[in-house]
């Protein structure tokens, strides 16, 4: 399961709205090696999912996450915060051993 707060999902709407995706679009998060922690987050709005795809559906927005993401992801929440460091997309990971300064990385056991 991934919970996505209202502040993210209203920032996805917005994503999605901006660039005119189909009714079948949504936001893709995926997990990749790299970063400073070992493994980083990833997302682009994309147009459909995946055959193989988990798909969470949250006040009318669409995430897709592919199943080897999924083991390092699920249980996370997605939250969207803006203050005056900036503003972007932040990962609450129960997975995550540690992260780097920035929260764009992490490790696990």
């Amino acid at each position: 399961m991934i919970t996505v707060t209202e502040s993210a999902t209203k920032e996805i709407q917005r994503l999605l709205d901006e660039n005119e995706h189909a009714t079948d679009g949504g936001l893709r998060l995926f997990v990749k090696g790299g970063g400073c922690a070992g493994m980083s987050y990833g997302m682009e709005v994309v147009d459909a999912s995946n055959s193989e795809d988990k798909i969470f559906d949250d006040s009318g927005v669409r995430v897709f996450i592919d199943p080897k993401s999924f083991l390092f992801l699920n249980g996370a929440v997605v939250d969207f915060k803006e203050n005056l460091m900036g503003r972007g997309f932040v990962f609450e990971n129960p997975n995550a051993a540690g992260s780097c300064g920035c929260g764009t990385s992490f490790s696990v056991q």
